[in-house]
C-alpha cells in the first residue's frame, strides 16, 4: 500500500516536472519569437528611414533643377515661386484629404498585420 502511494506520488512529481519544463520551454520560445519580431521591425524602420532620406534628397534636388529650368524663362525667383506654389497646392490637397488617406493607410496596415499573424 505504501509502495503504491509512493509510486503514484512519484508519477505525479514527474508529471509536474514535465509540465514545468514544458512551460519554461514555451516561455523561452516566446522570448525568442519576440526578439526575432523586434529585430525585423527595427530593420524595417531603419530601411524606411534610409529610403525616406534618399527620396527626400531626390525630391529636393529635382525641385531645384525644375525651378532653375523654369527660371530660365521667368527668372530665378519666378521659377522657385512656381515650384513652391506647386508644393503649397500639394500640401493643401493632402490636408483636405487627410482623413481618407489615414483611413486607407489604417486599413492596409491592419490587413498586413492580420496576414502576418496567420
Amino acid at each position: 500500500m505504501l509502495k503504491e502511494s509512493i509510486l503514484k506520488m512519484l508519477k505525479l512529481e514527474n508529471l509536474v516536472s514535465n509540465l514545468t519544463g514544458f512551460v519554461e520551454t514555451r516561455i523561452e520560445l516566446m522570448k525568442l519569437e519576440v526578439k526575432e519580431d523586434l529585430a525585423k521591425a527595427i530593420a524595417r524602420i531603419a530601411l524606411f528611414i534610409i529610403i525616406g532620406f534618399i527620396v527626400t534628397l531626390f525630391i529636393l534636388l529635382i525641385s531645384m533643377a525644375i525651378a532653375y529650368k523654369i527660371g530660365e524663362s521667368t527668372g530665378v525667383f519666378g521659377g522657385f515661386a512656381i515650384v513652391a506654389g506647386f508644393y503649397l497646392i500639394l500640401a493643401v490637397v493632402l490636408v483636405i484629404c487627410r482623413d481618407a488617406i489615414r483611413d486607407t493607410l489604417e486599413k492596409r496596415l491592419s490587413e498586413n498585420l492580420k496576414q502576418k499573424k496567420k
